[in-house]
């Protein structure tokens, strides 16, 4: 199964990204940069995290307006599975591919640590290697992930099924409404969240809980 990756100026988790899909998949993901206009025939979209154009004006929306942006756009409304990881999670929001904003934390504070997550929803494309209320270990690192969305939006988002991942067991790091951490869009194949799966995904990172969320993706998930 075939992955990009999207550059941006500023990320940073691009490389964990590149590897956690190399592992997984068997073969290196394409990678696409800001100016690109196109993205070739992939089965699955990456936007990792980082710091995009340094977070200026709000964290991903100068990067939301990049021509590669608009080509992730095309490829979404064609289809294909899109993921966006943490400032790429926020980039897909920016950019109106998700709904809902992801606002600074309550804390104040830059947070990195680890955190439990529930799967609230394990019939989309990219869960489907979970089962519905398991609970995952997950890294996260950020400083805006307070996912709000208004009243309408947010009740039609819980109604339907559009919450995937929430905080779990006390662990909701940034004060994020409905202890929200990861949404799709009403279609199912855009995927935004703020934790780092990527960062869990063999042994040697301490754990796999990551794992299934790239399996079932790819369409590698049992």
């Amino acid at each position: 199964m075939k992955s990009a990756v999207v550059l941006l100026p500023g990320l940073n988790r691009d490389r964990d990204m590149i590897a956690a899909l190399t592992k997984i998949s068997g073969q290196a993901p394409v990678t696409v940069w800001q100016t690109d206009t196109t993205i070739p025939d992939v089965d699955l979209i990456v936007v990792p995290g980082g710091f995009s154009f340094g977070d200026y004006l709000r964290c991903g929306a100068i990067a939301a307006r990049s021509p590669v942006m608009r080509a992730v756009a095309e490829k979404a409304a064609a289809g294909v599975a899109v993921l966006g990881v943490c400032n790429g999670f926020q980039i897909l929001c920016e950019a109106g591919l998700l709904p809902g904003a992801l606002m600074r934390n309550t804390s104040l504070k830059f947070v990195c640590r680890e955190v439990k997550l529930e799967v609230a929803n394990a019939d989309t494309h990219f869960t489907k290697g979970y089962t519905r209320g398991q609970i995952i270990r997950c890294p996260v690192a950020h400083h805006d992930g307070n996912y709000f969305a208004e009243p309408d939006a947010l009740k039609r988002i819980e109604g339907e099924g559009q919450v995937v991942f929430r905080y779990a067991e006390g662990t909701n790091p940034n004060g994020a409404i409905n202890d929200i951490a990861g949404i799709v869009n009403a279609r199912g194949n855009v995927l935004g969240l703020m934790p780092h799966p990527e960062n869990l995904v063999e042994l040697e990172h301490g754990g796999t809980d990551g794992r299934a969320l790239f399996e079932s993706a790819l369409g590698l998930a049992a």
